[in-house]
């Protein structure tokens, strides 16, 4: 329906924001200054203790300095009630005394129908309830009570009852009190015969549990069967006006009330798990709807909190449900939303683990529980033996495609990293016992002097990259505490020469815990021959950390910057690679002409550069830099992000 020119003005006016969000919030009363409408709390929708979100009462506006919520009263009401724009400006119309304007006639008969189906769906629940309460409910008070261990209170809160084993119990009740036969059947509350005879009732001889709305309106129904041979355990509501089983949470609304004072948001699998929950203290727990959780559901449980908690029962169904939602909620991560998953003990779900533990068994699960990257490595690796290259690589290219579908790039690259740490963790070599790692500072001077090894660099850029592999490994050889900092690292590093590539691996391999283990296990692989010729070549003879042996500080620091060089070498031929292959799909020739005298042009100082040795400036480590060759590097770059731009 539209809205006449006015009516929001007049809606904002007459309310005061503080008190919309005064509802939800605990005020901060050290901070906030009521005469001046200048309010501050924690915030309602994220989990936190300081008081970050603020209110201008003067403005109508609030801001959340910790999850950047923003909006007015409007906008509030839209996601802490869960419900849309005209639904909103209803519930404010209401507090301010506001008549709403006349809907169009469909709108309104769709509201009005709306309205009658809830009401119907009242009665049912209060005729549930009731029953319960009689000698047909015996053997469900018998199982919620005693079998349970559930509270009266318990029964009351979550309005727990109970269907007669009748075929018209329910039909014949609101029959009874006037409800009209569609209301009964669009409510999804009985079924039409198909034999001719009267409807009957969808849930017989089972315990109910009203489902409600966000905003507590009960909309369906769920059944646990008092029949052991029923088979059917659970059964919900059909789909009806009012119910979409993939859209709506059980226990919502006052999970999302619980979350907004700082309980964690549990996500458990049924009913009685979010009841016992409740009954552990851990009032912020929801279902999904007899079925896996959907997309709508994973938005629906982001906007009470940035990262519920996935509760999974101690077995293997429950892992594979995990495994579903991991795989429905990736290419919806951003920063600041996710999941994390508690596990819990073999054999038990919620409900068995707060009547054997109690709060603080399932705060300690609670504490456990793991970011969703953990679980997405645990199911590419449990159970599975890479013991070859090719099963390696397999592991590698299912990672690759799993991240791809992670659209935020700042977050796919985190997971990447994360992703790498675990890899090198699965396939580096086991530690001798009591290997501790050596700490270092990286503010630490330089530990040689430019000149030192200005002269040890050789022109071009294959044997530079030779002689840095060789510095990083001679280093580890003399220090191999640093082995610890900078594993990954130099595990990763392809060795184009094969003696670097066995010192390597063995120096991995062992893991030594001084210099004569080190030359010790690369002796054994290499020979000691070998081993000699790689420690009096020229280019080695001035790396300090080989003067001074165990100095852990030097040989870090070492490491670290011929790692750096290393890798910067690389990555700038690997831009202008780039570069040049996505020019080349241009069919502009003046681009490719401009192109092709850049890069000749590049070549001639590379030439210019190796001819003139002064044309070198020296780095921080000793390492020399070609002017020519980065003032043409430079010039070629410009030339490119032109072009692009042009193009």
């Amino acid at each position: 329906m539209s809205l006449p020119p006015g009516f929001l003005d007049e809606l904002r006016g007459r309310l005061s924001l503080s008190q919309v969000v005064g509802r939800k919030v605990m005020w901060d009363n050290r901070k906030s200054n009521q005469a001046k409408g200048d309010m501050w709390a924690p915030c309602p929708f994220h989990q936190e203790k300081s008081a970050s979100f603020h209110v201008d009462d003067r403005k109508g506006f609030y801001y959340c300095f910790g999850c950047q919520a923003k909006g007015d009263a409007i906008s509030f009401v839209r996601e802490s009630e869960n419900v849309g724009f005209m639904e909103a400006v209803e519930i404010l119309a209401r507090e301010a005394g506001m008549q709403m304007p006349a809907q169009d006639p469909r709108t309104k008969e769709k509201s009005d129908r709306r309205d009658q189906l809830a009401e119907v769906m009242e009665a049912a629940v209060r005729f549930y309830r009731m029953q319960l309460r009689t000698g047909a409910g015996a053997d469900a008070r018998d199982y919620l009570f005693g079998k349970r261990k559930l509270s009266e209170q318990a029964v009351e809160t979550f309005e727990i009852g109970f269907a007669p084993d009748g075929w018209q119990g329910l039909w014949d009740h609101l029959r009874h009190d006037g409800v009209s036969e569609e209301l009964i059947l669009a409510a999804g509350l009985a079924r039409a015969s198909q034999k001719g005879g009267k409807p009957y009732d969808v849930f017989r001889n089972r315990i109910m549990f009203p489902i409600r709305d966000g905003r507590g309106r009960a909309i369906a129904f769920g059944g646990r069967a008092m029949d052991p041979d029923d088979k059917a355990k659970y059964l919900n509501s059909p789909e009806t006006e009012l119910f979409d089983k993939g859209r709506n949470l059980y226990n919502l609304a006052p999970a999302r009330e619980a979350a907004g004072k700082g309980q964690p948001l549990i996500v458990a699998e049924g009913y009685m798990d979010v009841i016992a929950l409740s009954e552990g203290g851990f009032t912020a727990a929801v279902a999904p709807l007899g079925t896996a959780v959907t997309e709508a559901q994973l938005q629906t449980l982001w906007r009470v909190a940035p990262e519920p908690v996935i509760a999974l029962d101690g077995d293997a169904a429950g892992l594979r449900a995990a495994y579903r939602v991991i795989d429905l909620a990736l290419p919806l991560l951003e920063a600041g939303r996710s999941l994390r998953f508690a596990r819990m003990p073999e054999g038990k779900d919620p409900d068995d683990l707060v009547r054997s533990g109690g709060e603080a068994a399932v705060r300690e699960v609670l504490d456990a529980a793991a970011p969703t990257v953990d679980l997405l490595w645990r199911r590419e690796t449990e159970g599975r033996v890479f013991d070859s290259p090719e099963r390696k690589a397999a592991l590698d290219q299912s990672l690759r495609e799993t991240l791809k579908r992670i659209p935020d790039p700042s977050l796919r690259y985190h997971y990447g990293e994360e992703i790498k740490r675990l890899r090198w963790e699965l396939f580096r070599p086991a530690r001798p016992e009591g290997k501790r790692r050596t700490p270092w500072r990286r503010d630490a001077p330089a530990p040689a002097s430019p000149s030192a090894k200005a002269s040890l660099l050789a022109s071009d850029a294959r044997a530079e990259e030779h002689i840095r592999e060789a510095v990083i490994l001679a280093a580890v050889l003399s220090t191999p505490e640093v082995l610890d900092t900078f594993d990954a690292e130099i595990a990763e590093m392809d060795c184009a020469d094969a003696t670097h590539s066995a010192i390597r691996d063995a120096l991995l391999r062992a893991m030594p815990a001084g210099e004569s283990d080190a030359r010790a296990a690369v002796a054994a692989a290499i020979g000691q021959s070998a081993l000699d010729s790689f420690l009096s070549a020229p280019h080695l003879q001035v790396v300090p950390c080989l003067r001074q042996p165990g100095d852990a500080e030097i040989a870090a620091l070492t490491v670290a910057e011929e790692l750096a060089k290393r890798n910067a070498a690389r990555g700038r031929h690997e831009a202008e690679t780039e570069a040049v292959e996505d020019l080349e799909a241009h069919s502009d020739e003046v681009l490719t002409w401009r192109l092709r005298q850049a890069s000749e042009d590049y070549a001639r100082a590379q030439r210019a550069a190796r001819e003139d040795d002064r044309e070198f400036d020296t780095g921080a480590n000793g390492a020399r830099i070609d002017r020519g060759e980065r003032d043409a590097f430079a010039a070629l770059m410009e030339t490119i992000r032109f072009d692009k731009r042009r193009s």
